[in-house]
């Protein structure tokens, strides 16, 4: 294949710390994504990085079967590799549909990534201008407006757009210069959703005054993301100290030492360190209102997009929202191999370096989810005492109560309960792992509900 000629800017970002291990380039088919792909096909240097495509099948629009199918036409052609996923799209999160399918198609494009490999998505000028503009009109502050970032963190690597700086005019002529075919999604052409009300109504508007409208928008984003940079150091700085191991649990004293503006900045940088979705245009006022000033005695929540913020002992917990272990659920389990809970978690015997344990238990144990009214003995104490009593004294959430696994020995009549998790272990499995240097380790849910 002929080599075409370098005219659109394709060079590592300076501040890259390191070159791609791999580049995983999302490929819809549209205008945008089929320039990036023929213009990272005809180049041997990213060929040679290891340059493979995946196609992101949302099920959305009568002709998406057709969409792939030109997807994969165009990559063997090019001898690009190709992967199609299917996904499917929960539109009763409230996020809204197209929300809700730039979540899926993101969570599967992350769980494609490997370690040290770069994503690579066809965000243009134009695109940059349009998310500043609605990033305006929902009131951000300097964090929202930087809109999108030219490189960042994502899962195992890191997620960059080389074209960010082009318009999509200059994209169009390159394309049209050498003939390459795209699939065009009608729901481009409807003024609906707000994005492209703003990309068919707005933008050529403002164009029609001051021409340079676009490059101009994404400029500010630009100052707006250098201004946040600065802010997000001393934010960093502030929020370490507050941060329990695990960085899920965050102390309220210092947090309500800060002023109000600060306080913000915190909890959105917090909540985006975790991987959750970023709070909602009056997620900190709700926070501030529902949360922060609440009785001591109170539990409140915050939820949104399937996340949660909750207050107990004088602390905020972030995390997923999860529901707790299925009512009545039980299965046998020997310990000699770790055994996926139906939420998400996993329960294992480990030797004290951490390893998986060379054997189980000599006959399987009941695993099972609580009831209420359990009651065990614990290691140097003559009676059973109330496991709720116990998870109390331990400090145990009520939300993470619900989803531990409870392991009991002997028969339905007779059944004795020996630990909640690795939280709270009785007397008899202490000992029994004791003497054999074993532990018990519940490792909760982590990550994106579902997500594997």
């Amino acid at each position: 294949m002929t080599a075409m000629p370098v005219d659109l800017p394709l060079d590592l970002p300076a501040d890259a710390p390191a070159a791609p291990a791999g580049l995983l380039l999302a490929y819809s088919g549209g205008l945008d994504s089929s320039v990036l792909l023929h213009r990272l096909a005809a180049e041997p240097r990213w060929r040679q990085t290891g340059l493979r495509a995946v196609h992101v099948h949302h099920g959305l629009q009568p002709g998406a079967d057709a969409w792939a199918a030109h997807c994969g036409a165009t990559c063997a052609a090019l001898g690009v590799p190709l992967e199609v996923v299917r996904v499917q799209v929960a539109a009763a999160t409230g996020l809204g549909l197209e929300a809700a399918a730039r979540q899926a198609r993101y969570a599967a494009l992350e769980e494609r990534l490997a370690p040290g490999e770069w994503l690579l998505t066809a965000h243009h000028l134009d695109d940059q201008a349009e998310t500043f503009l609605l990033r305006a009109l929902r009131a951000s502050g300097p964090e929202g407006l930087a809109a999108m970032r030219p490189l960042r963190r994502f899962g195992p690597g890191w997620h960059w757009r080389p074209l960010l700086d082009c318009p999509r005019a200059a994209l169009l002529d390159w394309a049209r210069a050498r003939g390459l075919d795209w699939i065009e999604d009608p729901s481009n052409a409807q003024p609906d959703p707000e994005r492209n009300f703003l990309r068919l109504e707005v933008l050529p508007l403002l164009r029609r005054r001051w021409p340079q409208a676009a490059a101009a928008l994404a400029r500010s984003a630009a100052l707006s993301a250098e201004a946040n940079t600065l802010l997000e150091s001393a934010d960093q700085a502030l929020l370490a100290p507050m941060l329990e191991p695990g960085g899920q649990v965050l102390a309220l004293p210092p947090l309500l030492d800060q002023p109000a503006a600060r306080r913000a900045r915190l909890l959105r940088l917090w909540v985006r360190g975790l991987g959750l979705p970023p709070l909602p245009a009056r997620g900190v006022e709700a926070i501030e209102g529902q949360l922060l000033h609440a009785r001591g005695d109170a539990q409140p929540c915050f939820a949104w997009a399937g996340a949660r913020l909750l207050r107990w002992r004088g602390r905020l917990h972030a995390d997923w929202q999860r529901a707790p272990l299925p009512a009545g659920w039980s299965c046998s389990w020997d310990g000699r191999a770790p055994l996926e809970l139906p939420d998400g978690g996993r329960l294992q015997l480990c030797d004290a370096g951490g390893r998986a344990a060379p054997a189980g238990f000599a006959e399987p144990l009941r695993v099972a989810a609580r009831q209420g009214g359990e009651r065990l003995r614990m290691p140097g104490r003559a009676h059973r005492h109330a496991l709720k009593h116990l998870l109390q004294d331990a400090g145990i959430p009520p939300w993470e109560r619900a989803g531990l696994p409870l392991l009991w020995h002997g028969s339905a009549d007779a059944a004795e309960l020996l630990a909640a998790g690795d939280r709270i272990v009785a007397a008899p499995l202490q000992s029994w792992l004791q003497a054999r240097g074993l532990r018990l380790h519940w490792q909760p849910p982590r990550g994106r509900p579902g997500a594997r």
